[in-house]
Formats: structure tokens, sequence, C-alpha cells
């Protein structure tokens, strides 16, 4: 149980489709082989599918680690929908930005 209402869980965080594919994926009781026929799909294909849902579930899960913007970065990333270079770069204007603010913000007047 959640100790923290405020909090959201993971779960809330996933969409309908990477929902619908873990419900999937525990009906065929884990089997990759199955749930590739169920989807009409190739095996590697499924498992692609799935090593991009079990990363974007650690990035939820470690969400606390990065602030909101590098969360959503990391998501896209995980959902296949940024390129790894694409990433890095957003990223890297990123945190220039942040130091940026911080620095301007802790001048004396």
């Amino acid at each position: 149980m959640n100790d923290n209402p405020e909090k959201r869980k993971w779960t809330d965080e996933l969409s309908v489709e990477d929902l619908a594919f873990l419900k999937r994926f525990a009906l065929a009781s884990g089997s990759l082989k199955a749930l590739a026929r169920g989807y009409g799909i190739s095996y590697p294909t499924v498992r692609l599918r799935l090593d991009r849902l079990i990363q974007k579930i650690r990035i939820l899960e470690n969400a606390e680690q990065v602030g909101p913007f590098e969360q959503r970065l990391r998501v896209l990333l995980a959902d296949g929908k940024i390129e790894t270079e694409t990433f890095r770069a957003l990223l890297v204007e990123h945190k220039k930005e942040m130091e940026e603010h911080n620095e301007t913000a802790n001048r004396p007047d």
C-alpha cells in the first residue's frame, strides 16, 4: 500500500497500450512465443517491446532521482520515440540551462 497518496505509482504512468501488453504477457504465462503468436508478430519484435517496457518501468521507478523533464526524455527514449543522439543532445542542453538558471538565481543582488 502506498503511504503517500500524492506520489503516483509507476503503473499510473504507463500508456493503455503498455498496460494491455502487460496483461497479455501475464495471460500468456510470460511466454514471449505465445505473445508473439497472439499479436501476429515475430518473437524479436515482442522481445524488443518487452525490453522497452522494462526500461520504461525502471525509469518510472527511479523518477525521484531525476527531474520531470529528464524523466519524460527517458520515457520517450525507452518508447523508441526519440533517438539516442537526440536524447543526449536535449539532456546536455537542459542540464546547461538548469546550471545557468541556478547560477543566476544564486547571484547576490
